[in-house]
Parts: C-alpha cells; sequence; structure tokens
C-alpha cells in the first residue's frame, strides 16, 4: 500500500506543520513572556476579586436601572442610554449578576492586552509596552470598577478598541476609520460622555491630515447609530435626543457659580436661579430635595429643556466663574489622598469587610423576580476579601503621578504628534469633559488612565530622541 505523504488532510497536516509551528510558538511566548506573566497575575487577582466579594456591586439606582431597562428594552428618560442594557440583555439567559462581573473582569483584561498589543506594533520594547498597561491590570480601582454592574468598563472595552483601531496602521483607511466610528458610537450610546469625544477625535484626526475619505467614514459610522436611538428616543419621549438629563446635568454645574443679578434670565428660566440651598458638590443638585429644580412640579427631568436653556445663559453671562468651577474640580483629581466628593462617595479605597443590604424599594424587586433571583447585598468573604483590603492602599495610582503621566503624554503629542496627539488629546477630554458637563467624581477620572498612560508610552522615544529638523537640501 502506498504511503499517504504527510501533507494530506487530517492529521498529516499536523504532522507537516508541527516543526513549523512548535518554534514560532516558543519565539512568540519567549517575546511576550513578561506580559503573559503579568497578565497572569492580573486575571488572578480578578479571580481572587470575585471569590472575595459576592455577587457583585450593585448600585441604588443605577444598576437597578440599568438591569431594568435590560429586560424591558427601552430608552431611559434620564441618564442612561441603552447601550449597555444590551450587553446586560445579551447575558439575561444567564440571570446572574456574576456573569455580568466575570464578562466585565474579562475586558479589564482586554483593555490592558489591547494597549500592550498597540504599543508592541508601535515598535515598543516589551518591558516598556507592559509597564503602560500595569494602572489598568493592577489598580485596584478598576478591579472594583469591573466587579460593579455600570456601564464604565464597557465604555473604556468601546473607547480603547476604536483608539487602537485608528491608530493601527500608519495611515488611516476608511475601512478603519469606519469601524472606528462605530466603536465610538456604541461607547456613545454607553455613555453619553463619548458624544464630544468623537467630535474631538474627529478634530485631532483633521489636525493630523489623515485625510477627507477616512474622516467622512467615521463621521458618518459615528453619526448614523446615534441618529437612529435618537429617532428611537423621540418615540418613546417625543424629543429626539439621546438622554433626558443634558439639562439637568449642566444646570446643576452652574449652581456653584449661578448668580441671577447678573445673568437676568427671562421669568420662567428664573424659578431655576440658586435659592439658598447649598451643598458639598455640583452633582448634588440633581437631588437635593430643595434646588430650585427639584421644587418645580412634576419629575425634575421634566424640565430638561428649561434647565439647559437656563446653563446656557449662566455660562454666557459668567463664563470666567464657569471656567474656574470646571478648573477648580478638575484639579481635585491630582490630589495625593482621593478625595471624597461628593462626600458621600467612597473614592478610591472601598474593599472592606462585611455585608451591605440592599434598600427596600419596588425597583429592587421588580428586577430580582426578572432577571437574577439571587441578587442580594454584597458581602465578603474570608481570606480573600482581607487580601483585597491590603491590596487596595499600596494598589492605587496617586493624583501627582497621573499628573506625571499626563505632562509626559503632552510633551510626546507635541513632539510625536502623529502618534501621541491622538491618546493625550482623548485623556485630556476625559478628564475635563465631565467636570464640564456635571461634576468632578473619582470614577470618572479612571477612564482617563489607559489613555494617559499609552500617550506617555509612546511619547518616551520622542522626548528621548527628538527628531532633528531635516536640512534644506542643496540648489
Amino acid at each position: 500500500m502506498r504511503r499517504l505523504p504527510t501533507t494530506t488532510i487530517g492529521f498529516g497536516v499536523l504532522t507537516d506543520l508541527r516543526p513549523v509551528a512548535i518554534p514560532q510558538a516558543r519565539r512568540a511566548l519567549a517575546t511576550h513572556r513578561l506580559f503573559a506573566a503579568v497578565l497572569m497575575m492580573a486575571a488572578a487577582l480578578r479571580v481572587v476579586t470575585m471569590l472575595g466579594y459576592r455577587p457583585a456591586q450593585l448600585y441604588w439606582y443605577d444598576s437597578f436601572s440599568y438591569l431594568d431597562a435590560a429586560v424591558h428594552l427601552r430608552p431611559s428618560a434620564a441618564f442612561h442610554p441603552i447601550g449597555y442594557p444590551l450587553l446586560l440583555r445579551a447575558l439575561w439567559p444567564f440571570h446572574s449578576v456574576e456573569v455580568i462581573a466575570a464578562v466585565q473582569h474579562t475586558m479589564g483584561l482586554g483593555i490592558g492586552l489591547m494597549i500592550y498589543v498597540l504599543l508592541r506594533r508601535k515598535s515598543l520594547p516589551a518591558w516598556g509596552a507592559t509597564l503602560a498597561t500595569v494602572p489598568v491590570l493592577f489598580d485596584a480601582s478598576f478591579l472594583r470598577l469591573e466587579h460593579a454592574v455600570l456601564s464604565d468598563t464597557q465604555f473604556v472595552f468601546l473607547v480603547v478598541a476604536g483608539l487602537v483601531t485608528l491608530m493601527w496602521s500608519p495611515e488611516l483607511s476608511a475601512r478603519a476609520a469606519t469601524g472606528a466610528g462605530l466603536l465610538f458610537a456604541t461607547a456613545a450610546l454607553t455613555r453619553t460622555i463619548a458624544l464630544p469625544l468623537l467630535v474631538v477625535v474627529l478634530v485631532l484626526l483633521a489636525v493630523r491630515r489623515a485625510g477627507w475619505r477616512p474622516l467622512a467614514a467615521m463621521a458618518i459610522a459615528g453619526t448614523l447609530p446615534l441618529a437612529a436611538y435618537a429617532g428611537w428616543y423621540d418615540h418613546y419621549h417625543g424629543r429626539f435626543a439621546l438622554s433626558g438629563a443634558d439639562g439637568v446635568a449642566l444646570w446643576a454645574r452652574t449652581m456653584t457659580f449661578a448668580d441671577c443679578a447678573v445673568i437676568e434670565p427671562p421669568p420662567e428660566e428664573a424659578k431655576l436661579c440658586p435659592n439658598g440651598t447649598v451643598v458639598d458638590a455640583a452633582s448634588e443638585y440633581v437631588w437635593a430635595p430643595g434646588a430650585s429644580l427639584n421644587r418645580l412640579p412634576g419629575d425634575r427631568f421634566s424640565h430638561n429643556d428649561l434647565a439647559r436653556s437656563f446653563a446656557l445663559r449662566a455660562i454666557a453671562a459668567q463664563p470666567f466663574d464657569y471656567l474656574r468651577e470646571v478648573v477648580r474640580d478638575t484639579w481635585l483629581t491630582f490630589a495625593w489622598t482621593p478625595v471624597a466628593h461628593p462626600a458621600r462617595t467612597t473614592p478610591a479605597f472601598g474593599f472592606g469587610r462585611g455585608s451591605r443590604p440592599l434598600p427596600g424599594f419596588p425597583l429592587i424587586d421588580k428586577v430580582r423576580e426578572q432577571y437574577d433571583t439571587d441578587i442580594r447585598g454584597l458581602y465578603s468573604v474570608e481570606p480573600y476579601a482581607s487580601f483585597l483590603v491590603a491590596y487596595q492602599y499600596p494598589a492605587y495610582l496617586r493624583g501627582p503621578l497621573l499628573g506625571v503621566i499626563l505632562a509626559v503624554g503632552g510633551l510626546g503629542a507635541v513632539l510625536r504628534r502623529r502618534t501621541a496627539l491622538l491618546p493625550w488629546g482623548v485623556a485630556a477630554a476625559l478628564l475635563v469633559g465631565p467636570v464640564a458637563v456635571l461634576d468632578f467624581d473619582h470614577r470618572y477620572v479612571l477612564p482617563v488612565i489607559p489613555f494617559a498612560c499609552l500617550a506617555a508610552a509612546l511619547a518616551v522615544p520622542a522626548i528621548r530622541r527628538p527628531s532633528r529638523p531635516i536640512p534644506p537640501r542643496r540648489p
């Protein structure tokens, strides 16, 4: 019987490829051995988090409104667009918030992996690319965020994926720009702060002279899904918009400086002037019972358009007061000890021991019945919780260090505009944007970190070896 060659289909193919595949695999493992070890340690930390705190962190009222929207698939009349509920809807067959946390922890690892792969493609050494992923993979604040039923992890994952798509090749193609536009649109449907971010990215690409075809492709791909969602929102709520809270948020921002003697609002808007109610952060005016907005008849969000009109008038009348408040609150980012702003929040060191029962509200009972019958208050499990309680204090990116990372990235954005400008611009927009439209919160700072680290990593080679000007040619 004639012997079959090793290239015959089946096991013969494997036999033929084995001498080639094994050395390639070994070389790849040797090249990325450091990052592989770091990624495994980061994965182990996430397993410890899931073992130490069960079932997952659920916040009133955000987490339950997301879960309720996932069951009923309708646009929220207030803050939350549909992007994150769509993910929760996809995970609904598991009927487990623990599965949600596991998926988000995987996304956290994916964020680090995307940063590493992009930096290696940009010719950074393995140790440098790995170092840039350390804050995202090991900061305890990211572990807590991934373990919570909140949209932030999905938002960061989508924006990082969009940025990697834009930066993957030296020349941006229309196809890549289309993919990035869809990713940024999905991020905007996850958290509306990505809507101005899309504009910022388009402007930065124009500065880099990316070409009109990629710019048009990204603009169209980023706009069409948002327009479709706004039409769906209009069908339910009678307004072509992505949310019904943008005006309320901006009104709350102005309550820390608004002076109606200067603004001189018309009578209808004058009802929203400061009325003597004082809280410890701008965002608290949204919920403060005594605030002027909450004394108007009906739901606070039913006055969204009026609140927006007042806020824009206040900013136009007092632009320097507005800028002062934005700068002052943004500066809280760089404090050595994390600032609780508002005071009721836990800005960084939130891993603790014991249990946290859920409040008794009808929406919680409804979500428990429809999404996960095992939903209950978070409780800690030893010895994992004690490890994380001790771990969180050294494993926190202090504000001054983040400031240094941003400064390095900013310098690189000047010296190496084609590579460092885009991630640094995204980091700056994510740092200032939430403060400008609502308030500072430590949770809102976390999405800044991966982009700041990416920009700084790309900047270091340019700072160490600045490009020399090309001498003019001799005639």
